[in-house]
């Protein structure tokens, strides 16, 4: 009987063990979390190339000093998240989807103050869309460690958009 109890306990033990640990794992690979990252990651694949752009066109050294920023915050964001596009199996965009590369051929037919007004234009619309999506992913993942990443990740868009929309009526 000592023998048969141990071998009950010892089978409850690990699949409650292991019952613990599906949980963890399946939260943090959650469909909505999968899908947040993946628009995160294209969001930052798609500010670094209009910022690029930017860099590169414009005369203004206020625009000048935003597009380098943006190109080494996003570039800082995108490895920020790599740890866990990597552990999800997710292949990270490699630039611009097919709608910001419209915006980034219409940016190339202006010039002077005309590419700076949409250029920054783009970037208020582009961060607000992005700090609502970084502010419902921080309140809905159940991953600790990502929503950590999410809420340094909504900070600095939440700051990218206010310095956007400051530049932007300045123009």
């Amino acid at each position: 009987m000592n023998t048969m109890n141990r071998i009950i306990c010892c089978a409850v033990l690990t699949v409650s063990g292991t019952a613990m640990l599906l949980p963890s794992r399946a939260l943090a690979q959650s469909d909505s979390d999968k899908k947040f990252l993946a628009m995160a990651a294209q969001s930052d694949q798609n500010e670094i190339a209009l910022s690029q752009l930017a860099d590169q066109k414009t005369t203004n050294p206020a625009v000048k000093a935003f597009a380098e920023k943006m190109v080494t915050e996003h570039t800082q964001m995108t490895a920020s998240m790599k740890p866990f596009a990597d552990a999800w199996g997710l292949t990270p965009p490699s630039g611009p989807d097919s709608d910001h590369q419209k915006a980034i051929d219409t940016l190339n037919g202006l010039s002077g103050n005309d590419f700076d007004k949409q250029y920054m234009s783009d970037m208020v619309t582009d961060h607000a869309k992005a700090l609502r999506a970084f502010t419902t992913e921080a309140k809905d993942t159940k991953d600790p460690k990502f929503r950590a990443a999410v809420i340094k990740g909504k900070t600095a868009v939440a700051a990218h958009k206010n310095m956007a929309y400051d530049l932007k009526k300045k123009l």
